[in-house]
This record gives C-alpha cells, structure tokens and sequence, in this order.
C-alpha cells in the first residue's frame, strides 16, 4: 500500500467521526429546543414526548452509519490486524442491533417490514 494512503485515511476517519459526532450532537440540541416550543404551541406533552424521541433517534441512527463507516476506513486502510478486524466485527454487531432496536422504537415494525405492513401479530 502507498505510504500517503495511511495519513490520507487518517484524516478521512477523523472527518468523518466528527460529523458523525455531530449529527448525534445537532439533533439531540434540535430535540431539546423543540420541544418547549412545541409543548407552548400544541400543549399535547405524549405527542411532543414521541416526536422529540423519534427526532433525536433518527439522529443517533445517522450518527452511528458515520461512525461505523469510520471504522471501516480505519480497519481497512490503517490498522488491519485480525484484532481490528474482530473489534470491527463486534462494533458492526452492536450497532446493527441498535439500528434494529431503534427503526422498533421509531417506526414500530421491524425493518424489513414495508411501508403499509400492518404487524397482526399479538
């Protein structure tokens, strides 16, 4: 591999972390702030308790594909050793169970389900 990739991907890890952290960031403050406005306008405190947790989960879901890509690049382009390799594999583990847990939370179907699914399971 050319000596200028490492530095070049780097770099590119930490741009790319720091939008990641950003966005999680952006919209957690976003969600703080609407909220009370939203609460004075429409008064509906369950209404406005769901959007602001949708909100800020859609966020950490954006953040985290930042992240993961991140360290991707890193595993691949920097440091690749069966222990990254394997940290890399756990992380993509976790955030895939987290991503599932909060598409749950958020939309109340599983993911694969499609748009006008109706889940008549009980």
């Amino acid at each position: 591999m050319p000596e200028f990739v490492a530095p070049v991907a780097e770099w590119g890890v930490a741009v790319i972390e720091i939008v990641g952290i950003l966005i999680i960031g952006v919209f957690a403050i976003y969600a703080l702030m609407v909220g009370p406005v939203l609460l004075l306008r429409q008064g509906k405190a369950d209404l406005i308790f769901r959007e602001i947790r949708q909100t800020l989960g859609r966020g950490i879901l954006l953040g985290l594909e930042f992240l993961v890509a991140a360290d991707i690049i890193h595993t691949v382009a920097i440091e690749l050793t069966l222990e990254s390799v394997l940290t890399l594999a756990l992380v993509v583990l976790i955030r895939t169970f987290l991503s599932f847990a909060l598409e749950v939370e958020l939309t109340g179907r599983w993911p694969w389900h499609g748009e006008d699914h109706r889940d008549t399971e009980n």
